[in-house]
């Protein structure tokens, strides 16, 4: 009796076991998409100025955010975030942690498709708030619509001091729009389902508490092929 009923209770846990190792497959393509995404953007020199690249600690991408979603003002942005890695964002670009974005009043901004969103988060203060709570853009981080071109040399005082610097594509066309009033913050939940266990976002990015997930690899390998250096001014970096 007793072997009756610890084959059935034997095969659940071998069918279990591959399983829990395994990206779930709606997160596993999110990752996948923010890093085409982000290829795609990178790779075209007069989209995001390669001097404010080079400066940046963080960079957020949601890709394929849609107007229906906003319409119902729910939460429409589903996406991942990676820094720098070190004590002082110094090192290559570290595991992402799933975040999502939300609220705000940018939806007749966007038109019928789909937008990509790439955030530059240009300093830890920024870094450090958006990844362990809920921040609101343009109230809890300073926020300005990111300069296009070559070069920032152009960009304005209050651009250069923004914490955070936000682009889209839509239709083909690239530009800096401005997110103020939206939030952004983590999506531990994501998270969970990416690394198969509960983790902060805190702990993924800046303390190292897991590898770089296999369909994160190539937003990784972007970044740290585009801006292996980080190119702050040693004061900001704290």
């Amino acid at each position: 009796m007793i072997k009756r009923m610890l084959c059935p209770l034997l095969a659940l846990s071998m069918i279990a076991l591959p399983l829990s190792g395994a990206i779930d497959k709606k997160e596993a393509e999110r990752l996948q998409n923010c890093g085409t995404v982000l290829k795609e953007i990178l790779d075209i020199p007069d989209d995001i100025p390669q001097d404010l690249l080079d400066k940046a600690e963080c960079v957020i991408v949601y890709p394929s955010v849609l107007k229906a979603a906003f319409i119902v003002g729910g939460s429409y942005g589903r996406g991942a975030m990676t820094c720098r890695t070190g004590e002082h964002f110094t090192g290559p670009w570290g595991a992402p942690s799933m975040m999502a974005l939300e609220g705000g009043s940018i939806g007749f901004q966007i038109g019928g498709q789909a937008t990509d969103f790439v955030l530059l988060v240009m300093n830890p203060r920024g870094a450090r708030s958006i990844l362990s709570s809920k921040v609101k853009l343009g109230a809890d981080a300073s926020a300005a619509a990111g300069p296009k071109g070559r070069t920032a040399s152009a960009a304005t005082d209050v651009t250069l001091r923004a914490e955070v610097l936000s682009y889209s594509r839509n239709r083909g066309l690239f530009a800096g729009i401005s997110l103020e009033g939206s939030t952004v913050r983590p999506d531990n939940d994501a998270n969970e389902k990416v690394y198969g266990k509960k983790l902060e976002a805190e702990s993924i990015v800046l303390k190292g508490a897991a590898p770089v997930p296999q369909p994160a690899q190539k937003m990784i390998a972007t970044l740290n092929r585009k801006s292996p250096k980080n190119l702050s001014e040693p004061s900001s970096l704290q």
